[in-house]
């Protein structure tokens, strides 16, 4: 999957799906230092322990670079940035009772809108997943030569 680029300067004014959530009692902000084991168990139950640890790197950030949904007490998705490598958003997650509900499209609009804010003109999606998404709420263009990319050479663990 290539990575894509996103103009932050041009991004939409608001999607359809921050109304949606907010009617449905939805939070979606910024994570606080104190619930980052909160956040960072819920990661490790419903996604990899990759992501844990971008998780806990944006959470040790200042300011911190991950956006979380919650209802009530129960979280529902997160969404991170500058994790893996400055300008990089990602990852992000939505339980998947969720899904399909435009909880993964406010969370990412407003975890670039906090890109934004920070100075940054562009994000960039590594090894973007729903290429056609982003391509289409976005109108994000992928980089040419950025495959495989930035986690070529990850470590998986898993072997000794």
């Amino acid at each position: 999957m290539p990575d894509l680029l996103v103009r932050l300067y041009d991004l939409p004014q608001a999607f359809a799906s921050e109304q949606r959530v907010f009617a449905a009692g939805i939070t979606v902000r910024r994570a606080i230092a104190p619930e980052a084991h909160v956040i960072c168990d819920w990661i490790g139950r419903h996604f990899s322990q990759g992501w844990v640890s971008e998780a806990q790197k944006a959470m040790a950030q200042s300011p911190v670079t991950l956006w979380v949904a919650h209802r009530n007490d129960r979280i529902l998705g997160f969404a991170c940035h500058d994790a893996t490598a400055k300008g990089f958003f990602g990852p992000t997650g939505v339980d998947e009772t969720e899904r399909g509900k435009g909880l993964g499209e406010a969370l990412l609009t407003a975890t670039l809108k906090g890109m934004r804010e920070a100075g940054y003109a562009y994000a960039v999606i590594g090894g973007a997943g729903p290429v056609a998404f982003y391509q289409k709420r976005l109108d994000a263009m992928p980089i040419p030569g950025s495959e495989p990319g930035i986690y070529k050479d990850m470590l998986k663990g898993g072997s000794t």
